[in-house]
Order: structure tokens, then sequence, then C-alpha cells
């Protein structure tokens, strides 16, 4: 199996600029833990952020997760089994700012990534955010050519099930194969088959992923979220 190097800098609100570091396993999640490998001679040893920063607070993302090489899927901070937050991943080089943060950390928490060995695979994830504070991932390999509905990342649930009567507040679609699905974006299909909410698809490779609240939408229990792939 192929593996990545990924690695991340955050800021905490005392000022430490924590470095993060792990090798991923493609094609399955993993941790991103600590690194000491910032200069010779590092003095900190590989481990969960939660364990390290306990009852700290992330004021900042300076470099959102980042392979050596290949791609990330999706990340978010983990805590007790769920997603505590969606968290932005990126490609060398292309961060242009640090990202606003505010989540105050516990021992456990951690954060969890989900690597590619290609630059620009068929994968397709959408981050959101309700309303309520609930944070969500759902993801798809674009199969050509057809309607592909996306998932739950943790409990493969549709959107409608896993988000029923919420309203998405702010989203954003990681994917490097935008120009292959119809207005670039991932919809939101209701019961009647049709699209009441949109996320334009963001291509780390050629811009930072930001959310953004435009073509949100309350989600009914039958809604999807689908690509319609031309190619």
């Amino acid at each position: 199996m192929t593996t990545q190097a990924v690695q991340a800098q955050i800021q905490l609100s005392t000022g430490e600029i924590v470095d993060l570091q792990s090798t991923i396993t493609d094609g399955s999640s993993g941790e991103l833990k600590t690194s000491g490998n910032v200069i010779s001679g590092g003095g900190i040893s590989a481990q969960s952020l939660g364990t390290y920063a306990d009852g700290k607070t992330i004021s900042a993302i300076l470099q959102p997760p980042t392979p050596a090489s290949g791609s990330i899927s999706w990340a978010y901070l983990q805590r007790n089994g769920a997603i505590l937050a969606c968290l932005p991943v990126a490609a060398h080089g292309v961060v242009s700012q640090p990202i606003p943060f505010a989540i105050r950390l516990r021992a456990g928490d951690t954060i969890q990534v989900f690597t590619r060995a290609a630059a620009a695979p068929r994968d397709v994830s959408l981050n959101v955010v309700t309303q309520s504070g609930t944070h969500a991932i759902f993801t798809a390999v674009n199969s050509a050519s057809t309607t592909n509905n996306l998932t739950h990342i943790l409990n493969s649930q549709s959107l409608g099930e896993n988000l029923a009567n919420q309203r998405i507040m702010s989203h954003y679609v990681n994917s490097t194969n935008g120009a292959t699905m119809r207005g670039g974006s991932v919809l939101y299909i209701n019961d009647r088959g049709l699209p009441a909410g949109s996320c334009i698809a963001i291509n780390p490779n050629n811009l930072q992923m930001q959310p953004n609240s435009m073509a949100t939408a309350v989600i009914g229990l039958n809604f999807q979220a689908s690509t319609v792939t031309t190619a």
C-alpha cells in the first residue's frame, strides 16, 4: 500500500505554534499527530493533539492538512468518535492566509485525515455546518456519466437521513474533478427530484478551501447530496 506524509500547523490561543506530521496509508483514514521535526532535535513526541494541548484553544489554522504528494479527500477534528469540526485541506503552495478557528481542545481529541495516492482522484467531499452547530462530511467517488449520491463518512447515511430538519448554514466541497460535474457542484436534491441548494466544488490544487453560505437549504428526510457527472 502507498502512504502519504501529511503535515499541518495550528496556532493556539496561548500563542504557541503546533506542528503536526504523520504518515497516512492511502485509501483509509489516519490520525495526524504532533511532530518534533520542525528543526533537528525538536522536543515534541508524536501524540494526539488533544493530549498535547488539553484545555487550550485552537485560534487559527496556519497550514491545513497537506500531503507531500497525492491528495487529501477530507479531514476533521474528532471527539468521542464523532465529527467535532470539519477541517479544510490544502495542497503545497496554495494556502494564502491563516484560517480563524475557535475550538477548545480536550484530552482524546484527534485530527483524522483520508488520503489518496493520486493528485487528482475522483473523490468528492461535502463539508457542512448546520444551525445547531452540527458538523458533517459526506463523500463519494464519482463514477462517469451518472448520478452519484454522497454518504456520511462515519455511518454511510444519506444527507437527509443524517441532517433531517436542519438548516445548512455554511458548506464547502473538496474535489479535483468539478469540471466533470453539472454546475461544478454538489446538488441538494429534494424529494421531488429538484435541486433545493448546491455547493460549488473547490479544487485544492488551485484555490484555498473556504466555506461559503450561498445556496444553502433546510434538509428534508429524503434529500440526497448528489453529483451529476458528464464524464
